[in-house]
């Protein structure tokens, strides 16, 4: 694992440091120049993640007092649970650090939350090609096969 790794919660005072590694998720993800995310989801996002009555979170991967990664999540009800489920939505870390247990650390963060909040599953989508983030994916997970349909309204 890269030098001492501390994941901690996201801070009011992460936003300066926050926001390049939010631009690269989204840029990797291809949402950049003409689809990139309007500014005003980005202040919504982190907003959200300061209101207790928000069911988002979101942890930081820290290393040498610099922000190298982040993720985020979010609980949600279930038809087929009682407990909450808890949703991986974001995970990304710095090119840097890639490879040294950093992506590792903060998904076993998420699946510490998720288990003190009372949750039973973590789940999380990634797109097929993104055959570096699935080898990970592969050893602390099990990939259910299901696909994801999506429409825009």
């Amino acid at each position: 694992m890269a030098d001492t790794v501390i994941i901690r919660p996201l801070a009011e005072a992460d936003l300066d440091a926050w926001l390049p590694l939010w631009a690269g998720y989204n840029r990797f993800y291809g949402r950049f120049g003409d689809t990139a995310l309007p500014g005003a989801v980005t202040r919504s996002t982190w907003s959200r993640f300061f209101d207790p009555a928000e069911p988002v979170h979101a942890l930081v991967a820290e290393i040498d007092g610099a922000l190298a990664g982040l993720v985020h999540y979010l609980f949600h009800r279930s038809t087929t649970l009682i407990e909450p489920t808890c949703y991986l939505q974001d995970l990304f870390t710095s090119e840097a650090v890639r490879g040294q247990g950093v992506g590792e650390a903060l998904i076993r963060a998420v699946y510490a939350a998720a288990k003190a909040a009372g949750g039973s599953v973590v789940y999380w989508h990634t797109h097929e090609t993104n055959a570096v983030a699935r080898k990970l994916y592969d050893r602390v997970a099990a990939n259910s096969g299901f696909l994801v349909y999506r429409q825009r309204l």
